[in-house]
C-alpha cells in the first residue's frame, strides 16, 4: 500500500480530532460514533494492524474506513511532519480495499454508476445539460471560461438551481462562459477519494483530452470537489489549467462594482466547505462577497474556516451516507451550530452542503427558523 511505510509513526495523540483551541471535537465520525476506531488516530491504527493481517477485512473495519468523510481536519490539526498525508492514507487503504473487490454495497453501487452512467444518478447523459434550458448559457466554443457544473449540479433539483444562478450571475457581470452540456463527464474527485484509482485516472485522461480538443484555458467550477480535482489531481495527469470556484470570480467582480448591488437585510452565518477551504485554502472569497452587500450582518460559527465543522458530505458520503443520519449526524450538528448564532441564513458555496443543510434544518424541524442559501442565491437576492 502506497504511504505504508509511514502508518506506525501514528501516536495516536488526539489532535487530530480536535478543533485548533482544543475545545471541541471535530472529526465528523468520531463525533458521531464516539469511538475511537472512528478516529484518525484509530484508523491509522487499524489499517497498520490489518496491513500485518492482525486484523482481517470485514463490513465493520469497512464502515470505519469508508466513514470518512476526507474534511481533511486531521490534515489541519496534526502535530507530526507526516499531517499532509493523513487523508491520502485513508484513500490508499480505501484503494486496496477496492483492488481487493471487498467494499460496502453503497460505495460498488456508486462506482458502477459512474462506469455505466457517468454520474451516480443512473440518468441518461441527454440530460446533463438540462439545468441550464431556459438560462441565456451557451455551449463552449471559443469563450474565456469553461464553466464546469459537475454530477450534483447537473442531476440534483436543489443543485440545478443553484448552478443557474451562478450561471446567469456570471453572464450579467460580462464573463464569457460557455458550458459542456450532455458532453460534460464526471470530474471523478468522489471515484477518487473512494479509493476507485484506475476509474479515476480514466475519467481524468479523458477530460483533459477533451478539454484541450476544445482549447479550454481557464475552468470556472461549481462545485468545490470538481475544483480540488481539476486543480490538485489533474495537473499530474497532464491537465494544466487556470481553476477558479465560482466564488473567487464573484469576489472581484462585486468589489469593482460590476455586480451593482442594492439593500438586503439578513443576519448571515457561512458555512465553509471542506474542498474549498481546508483542501485549497480559500475562505476569504464568499465571505468578501457577502460582507459587501448592504444590510447583510456577517456572524461566525464558533467552529469556523480552519476550524469549521464538516456538514458529512465529502468523501463520497453524500452518496453512500456511511456516517448515516439521527441526532449525531455531522450536518445536524452543524445546522445547531448555525442556529446559535442567531442568523436566519446559513450561507454555503458547495451544492453537496446545500442538501445536507436543508436534510438537517428538515430533521431538525427548523423550517420556520433557518434557511439555506448559496453565496450566489444571496447576491441575486440582492441585485440593484
Amino acid at each position: 500500500m502506497k504511504y505504508e511505510e509511514i502508518v506506525h509513526r501514528c501516536f495516536r495523540c488526539g489532535y487530530c480530532k480536535l478543533t485548533s483551541d482544543y475545545t471541541d471535537f471535530n472529526c465528523p465520525a468520531y463525533r458521531k460514533f464516539r469511538f475511537e476506531t472512528y478516529s484518525p488516530g484509530g484508523r491509522m491504527w487499524l489499517i497498520r494492524a490489518w496491513l500485518n493481517n492482525e486484523i482481517k477485512n470485514s463490513e465493520r473495519f469497512q464502515d470505519i474506513l469508508f466513514s470518512c468523510a476526507t474534511c481533511a481536519n486531521c490534515v489541519e490539526h496534526c502535530v507530526f511532519v507526516f499531517s499532509e498525508d493523513l487523508v491520502n492514507i485513508f484513500i490508499a487503504a480505501r484503494e486496496e480495499m477496492v483492488n481487493k473487490g471487498i467494499i460496502p454495497p453503497a460505495v460498488r453501487d456508486y462506482l458502477k454508476n459512474i462506469r455505466i452512467n457517468g454520474n451516480p444518478y443512473k440518468e441518461p447523459q441527454d440530460e446533463r445539460g438540462k439545468w441550464a434550458d431556459g438560462t441565456s448559457v451557451e455551449t463552449y466554443k471559443d469563450q474565456d471560461y469553461l464553466f464546469y457544473v459537475g454530477c450534483v449540479g447537473s442531476y440534483d433539483e436543489r443543485a440545478k438551481k443553484i448552478a443557474r444562478v451562478v450561471g446567469n450571475l456570471l453572464l450579467e457581470a460580462g464573463i464569457s462562459i460557455g458550458i459542456l452540456g450532455d458532453k460534460e463527464k464526471c470530474d471523478g474527485n468522489e471515484v477518487r477519494a473512494l479509493g476507485e484509482a484506475g476509474l479515476f485516472q480514466f475519467l481524468a485522461e479523458e477530460n483533459i483530452a477533451y478539454f484541450k480538443e476544445l482549447g479550454v484555458k481557464r475552468i470556472i467550477t461549481l462545485d468545490p470537489h470538481a475544483f480540488n480535482a481539476f486543480k490538485n489531481d489533474y495537473p499530474g495527469l497532464g491537465g494544466e489549467f487556470e481553476v477558479y470556484h465560482y466564488t473567487q470570480i464573484l469576489a472581484p467582480l462585486i468589489k469593482s462594482k460590476k455586480i451593482p448591488l442594492a439593500e438586503y437585510k439578513a443576519k448571515i452565518t457561512f458555512h465553509d466547505p471542506c474542498y474549498l477551504g481546508r483542501h485549497n485554502g480559500e475562505y476569504d472569497a464568499p465571505r468578501k462577497i457577502l460582507g459587501a452587500i448592504p444590510g447583510v450582518e456577517m456572524v461566525e460559527m464558533e467552529q469556523n474556516r480552519e476550524n469549521a465543522f464538516c456538514c458529512g458530505g465529502g468523501g463520497g458520503n453524500f452518496f453512500t451516507d456511511i456516517l448515516g443520519g439521527g441526532e449525531d449526524s455531522p450536518n445536524r450538528i452543524r445546522v445547531q451550530g448555525a442556529l446559535d448564532t442567531g442568523a436566519q441564513i446559513i450561507a454555503v458555496a458547495c451544492p453537496q452542503c446545500a442538501k445536507m443543510m436543508e436534510d438537517a434544518i428538515k430533521s431538525e424541524e427548523l423550517d420556520d427558523r433557518l434557511e439555506v442559501l448559496d453565496v450566489a442565491e444571496i447576491v441575486s437576492r440582492a441585485l440593484s
